[in-house]
């Protein structure tokens, strides 16, 4: 017989029917941490997660979804599905990891695995675990009290700059859901605050011609020349944008090696990022014009190309206060005195700047000598102003979504290192993970138990996004740049 539960119409789901639906999650952690570390051991970037993709569409399948494979297009991404009827709630889980951060595990110095290989330093082997756990719990709940309702697992590729879940949104795959629900690791436990940029990744290409750069070089137009007028043109322009924009620059094709050739070819790669979405068409439209004059005063042509593009993510104070209510009755992770000495190892390889960003970016004012978060902060809290992008935010502006942080890492850890790569084993990541996806599953089932936090959280969207429509920043002749496609 189904839990009754108390105060619903006041948005407050019963403990006890909280402590059930963690104890689903209790009776499978140990198979979800493995997964973890198999992910972990089998580091694969954008797009080439092909081991990684393979093992959560393996453990889909074991566990009773019914699984579609290559969605979107996108040869590592899936969707798996439980249950029937009334509202879908979507569980995003990520894999993919990051280049050059090959790191022993447990290891307090940096010791590469392998000499230039991949690492996970940013989380993504617990990531997609724990996601995929959350959906398991739902399913199980959901059989277990005869409820109605839908669960899905999104098997997301390429969030590190190859913006997966915005080819997904295109390709319309959340047009049918309610609410969405993800996390990311971090140093500390909260409702992880809906502040990202927008931003696109863009290929400028310049096309000259060849000449002697000493017998006849006025005959060349230097193709080189043009990237590096268009880069001096872009730092004058960051005096005259918001203060909140960002733009970074990479030459990743020079013409060539030789100084004696008028380099005929070059390419600079652009991310611009800015607070919205507008925002991100106007700057980009600006720094068109630069590239654009760069080609006029070498005498070269130009040609871009958008590699990936996110949205900024919509705040949705409904599920926020729903997630923070759970967040709280559950505490933290659990730390005991080994995780503790565990962490003061790692620690001691953190200058002191990198530890008082760590608080400063949570709002927090900083703990001497603390090393680990097993407290909740609040929701309400000082606004981080330490802001980088995220393809979750393309999904939020198509459905209400909310994304919770749970502690996996000592305090202090710089994201992208190789510190967060050797604790991405260890207890503390395995008890993050377990701690996000009771978090994430307490809430998709206070939703499904509670139909009015659905329609609220809708209504929360659309006051949010105030009429502004959505443009992907992703065009629709764009491809996904799949290894070697550009």
């Amino acid at each position: 017989m189904p839990l009754r539960t108390s105060n619903e119409e006041n948005g407050v789901v019963d403990p006890a029917l909280l402590h059930q639906i963690w104890s689903f999650i209790d009776e499978k952690k140990h198979s979800f941490c493995d997964l973890s570390d198999r992910i972990w051991a089998t580091p694969e970037v954008n797009y080439t997660e092909i081991k990684s993709s393979r093992a959560h569409l393996e453990m889909l399948k074991a566990q009773g979804f019914r699984v579609t494979e290559g969605v979107a297009g996108l040869p590592t991404a899936m969707m798996g599905e439980a249950g029937a009827g009334g509202p879908v709630i979507a569980i995003l889980g990520e894999y993919d990891a990051l280049p050059g951060l090959s790191q022993q595990a447990d290891v307090a110095r940096p010791v590469a695995l392998e000499d230039g290989g991949n690492g996970h330093g940013c989380g993504h082997n617990m990531l997609g675990s724990a996601a995929l756990l959350a959906a398991t719990a739902v399913k199980d709940f959901l059989a277990a009290e005869g409820l109605p309702g839908r669960v899905r697992f999104y098997g997301c590729p390429a969030e590190e700059g190859g913006a997966g879940k915005g080819f997904m949104v295109r390709a319309g795959l959340f047009d049918d859901v309610d609410i969405a629900i993800c996390w990311h690791p971090g140093a500390f436990n909260c409702v992880k605050e809906p502040n990202s940029l927008a931003c696109n990744e863009i290929n400028y290409h310049f096309h000259g011609r060849a000449s002697h750069a000493s017998a006849t070089p006025h005959l060349g137009r230097s193709a080189l020349d043009a990237v590096e007028l268009m880069n001096v043109g872009v730092n004058y322009l960051r005096e005259h944008m918001p203060n909140s924009a960002r733009i970074h620059y990479a030459i990743t094709d020079s013409g060539g090696f030789s100084p004696n050739v008028v380099q005929a070819k070059a390419t600079v790669r652009y991310l611009v990022r800015t607070r919205t979405l507008p925002e991100l068409l106007e700057l980009l439209a600006r720094v068109d014009k630069v590239a654009a004059g760069a080609a006029l005063m070498t005498e070269t042509t130009m040609k871009r190309n958008i590699l990936s593009g996110d949205a900024n993510l919509v705040a949705n104070r409904v599920l926020e206060e729903l997630m923070q209510s759970h967040l709280e009755l559950l505490g933290g992770p659990g730390f005991n005195q080994a995780d503790y000495d565990y962490a003061a190892r790692f620690q001691q390889t953190m200058s002191a700047e990198e530890i008082s960003s760590a608080f400063h970016r949570a709002g927090q004012a900083m703990t001497p000598d603390e090393m680990l978060c097993d407290y909740v902060l609040p929701l309400d809290r000082p606004a981080s102003t330490m802001i980088g992008s995220t393809d979750v935010g393309s999904v939020s502006w198509v459905v209400p979504t909310v994304q919770a942080q749970s502690a996996t890492y000592t305090i202090g850890t710089p994201g992208h290192s190789w510190q967060l790569v050797a604790q991405g084993k260890s207890s503390l990541a395995h008890k993050g993970l377990v701690h996000a996806a009771k978090v994430m599953a307490s809430t998709a089932i206070g939703l499904i138990k509670q139909p009015a936090l659905i329609d609220a959280a809708k209504q929360e969207h659309q006051r949010q996004l105030n009429g502004t429509p959505f443009i992907n920043p992703i065009p629709d002749d764009v491809t996904p740049p799949f290894p070697g496609s550009h």
